[in-house]
């Protein structure tokens, strides 16, 4: 029985091999996967994330939280205020304008319910990557990611 034909045996693709694209699309199937399985407990992949964060990070300012995650403020005020209200994380003040960030109980919970959710997508990808080298990838990645940052690229959207 033949196989259906697909977009890709009709149409020519021209960034197929351009890095970016490649990097993009590349994230959104990662991601997606890891959203679908994040949804499942009430959390978007940035709230996970966050709570990852600030979980390694106990007592950190909400604004080096952003800056890590390349997140802008007035972005990161929402973020924050619905893991709150959720009852995941405390919010308690420093000094006039800043915010330090623990986790709640039920948020520790939630963090190592996330990070089983992040390991297991993560082991899913790396048995696609069966035979090539992660660490490499991993590696250059980390490389491309520094230089960007050196040179003023990485943008807060």
């Amino acid at each position: 029985m033949d196989q259906p034909e697909t977009p890709e045996d009709r149409l020519r693709d021209p960034v197929a091999s351009h890095l970016g694209y490649m990097l993009r699309r590349a994230s959104a199937v990662v991601m997606a996967r890891l959203g679908e399985a994040l949804a499942e407990i009430g959390l978007r992949p940035v709230e996970g994330t966050i709570l990852t964060l600030v979980g390694a990070n106990p007592g950190c300012i909400q604004s080096d939280l952003g800056r890590m995650l390349g997140i802008k403020r007035a972005n990161m005020v929402p973020l924050i205020a619905a893991l709150a209200s959720k009852g995941l994380l405390e919010k308690s003040p420093v000094d006039g304008r800043s915010l330090a960030l623990s986790l709640t109980g039920a948020g520790e919970a939630a963090r190592a319910r996330v990070d089983a959710i992040m390991a297991a997508n993560e082991a899913r990808f790396e048995g696609l990557l069966a035979g090539q080298d992660g660490a490499a990838l991993r590696s250059a990645l980390r490389s491309a990611l520094r230089l960007i940052a050196e040179a003023g690229d990485g943008r807060a959207d």
